[in-house]
């Protein structure tokens, strides 16, 4: 049987790709590298719950003692307002006018850089400051910074049953903890929730101290000038006998704090502890308690309580939520010998990089799974060699995505994830049908007398302008994703940056893989005595 080979010379896309990589050697090499360069992405990419959306903005807080709630906003609110109404791309101004202070909060549109904006809020307000009202004071200016403001770990420190723990000493160990995290790499903020200081509380008799003609005032300016806590600085020789410089803490008990004079009275001195009880204790005026709650084991309607301190974690934006955590984790778990012995107990509240792990390690299940699916129903519905070509292609495809993503600084969030999962049944489509044609052409009745090589191009040449068309159909409709404004349009901007390379990455894949897989894996079927008696 003479084949005929009509050196076919394609005029589409599909059809050239399809030739130059049909037997070239690098072929399987470029296939290789792209699951490489995928899987490679996909570990190294930072992983996240949500998408960080760029939200700036800012307060300025303006004191002005004395000045009445109605002043404040007359002279200092409504003038700041008109002026940071000058300011380029704010987008809502909210203005609070108190006793002695005002407060005006301002928004940019989303999507705004912070970093421009927060310039720009200083430059206006310092601008203006000529302008500004005798007995103002110097204003405050803190800029939002939601990267850093939301914990990706919280941790509940409470005193464990029979424990003597009290709030000074489990503030101090949680404090210890939170310097030795706060040194993990690529973690941002740390705060404490619900934290008690050790301090001298002093309460003012004030009928002794009218009887003294003294003033809440003295008293005050008498505890500040001592409130500075002055460690000791000290030289000494070897055998401890030459003192250069000493400085002795002022401060040191009950007693010396009672012992303070803060006053002169016909020649004798006042001390504080004469007009005042001083006692050791915690920071009283501080009202914020956290509480942990838990579940009766034996009666689960009833619970007890007991008082928490909390440690908040939050990262740098754009790293790699799962490896701070976990990093964090490390240091926490480095302390659990010592939290035993003082009988401290605690509890990981949120681990944001946990969840976002368990998220995308459940796609990639999920993404399996569904090839799988795919691989079945191609058996059916093509055969069982051609499922295996068609299948080949979405890793492929997913590890093109994925590396490109990486590339544009993207992170894996719950949304990039949505992104994958909505292109996923679009993938197949372009494989699908080069497939089935090289499938019809393996079939026509003179497939026999084709070259293997030259049906192969001219079967993926022939859809190739279709479908190219109806992918460009489908990648327009997800580009108008990409003007929406606000919150959404940050929100779900992974959706039109993904599924469009996505839908692109098909069609090259397609073009390229699947007549190379063809030629290795599909052969020419026999057509029995039809074509014996052609010949004949």
């Amino acid at each position: 049987m003479e084949i005929i080979k009509k050196n076919y010379q394609p005029k589409d896309i599909a059809g050239k790709l399809a030739k130059a990589f049909i037997r070239n050697p690098l072929t399987a090499v470029l296939g290789i590298s792209l699951l490489l360069l995928g899987y490679l992405a996909l570990s190294i990419m930072p992983r996240e719950e949500d998408p960080q959306i760029a939200i700036s903005g800012g307060a300025v807080i303006v004191p002005m003692p004395g000045a009445s709630p109605k002043e404040i906003e007359n002279i200092i609110i409504n003038p700041l307002e008109r002026k940071l109404r000058e300011v380029h791309g704010i987008e809502h101004i909210y203005g609070m006018a108190m006793d002695n202070v005002g407060i005006v909060n301002v928004m940019y549109y989303i999507g705004e850089d912070r970093e421009d904006s927060n310039l720009k809020l200083y430059d206006k307000v310092m601008q203006n400051m000529d302008q500004m009202p005798k007995g103002v004071m110097q204003p405050l200016i803190k800029p939002f910074d939601i990267d850093i403001d939301i914990p990706i770990v919280t941790v509940a420190f409470y005193p464990k049953e029979g424990s003597k723990v009290d709030d000074v000493k489990l503030f101090e160990i949680t404090r210890k903890i939170q310097q030795k995290v706060n040194a993990v790499d690529n973690v941002a903020k740390t705060t404490l929730v619900g934290a008690h200081k050790a301090q001298y509380n002093v309460e003012v008799d004030m009928g002794k101290l009218s009887a003294y003609h003294l003033s809440l005032g003295q008293i005050m300016k008498a505890v500040q000038s001592i409130a500075a806590d002055v460690p000791d600085v000290k030289g000494r020789t070897k055998d401890n006998k030459l003192v250069i410089f000493g400085v002795k803490n002022a401060i040191e008990s009950v007693e010396d704090v009672g012992n303070v004079i803060v006053a002169q009275y016909m020649g004798s001195p006042i001390y504080l502890k004469d007009v005042a009880k001083v006692t050791e204790g915690i920071d009283i005026q501080n009202f914020k308690d956290a509480k942990i709650r838990f579940k009766n084991k034996v009666d689960e309607n009833l619970s007890e309580e007991k008082k928490q301190v909390t440690l908040t974690i939050a990262k740098l934006a754009g790293t790699n939520a799962v490896f701070v955590a976990e990093d964090a984790m490390k240091v926490l778990h480095s302390y659990d010998k010592e939290l035993n012995k003082l009988g401290i107990g605690y509890l990981v509240t949120r681990n944001y990089g946990h969840r976002a792990n368990e998220a995308v390690n459940e796609l990639m299940h999920h993404l399996i799974i569904t090839i799988i699916i795919i691989a079945v129903m191609l058996i059916f519905a093509l055969g069982f060699r051609e499922s295996i070509i068609v299948t080949f292609t979405v890793p492929a495809i997913l590890a093109i995505t994925l590396f490109v993503a990486y590339l544009s600084g993207q992170t894996i969030n719950r949304i990039t994830l949505f992104a994958f999962l909505l292109s996923l049944g679009l993938l197949v489509d372009a494989a699908i049908i080069v497939i089935e044609n090289i499938h019809r052409h393996l079939h026509a009745h003179d497939a026999h007398t084709r070259d293997m090589e030259e049906l192969l191009i001219e079967a993926t040449d022939e859809i190739g302008a279709p479908t190219n068309v109806a992918t460009l159909a489908i990648i327009l409709t997800m580009v108008p994703m990409a003007f929406v404004g606000g919150m959404m349009g940050s929100f779900m901007k992974p959706i039109p940056y993904n599924v469009p390379v996505a839908l692109i990455a098909s069609l090259f894949v397609a073009y390229i893989f699947t007549p190379y897989l063809s030629l290795k894996l599909l052969k020419k079927p026999k057509h029995g005595h039809h074509h014996d008696k052609e010949a004949k």
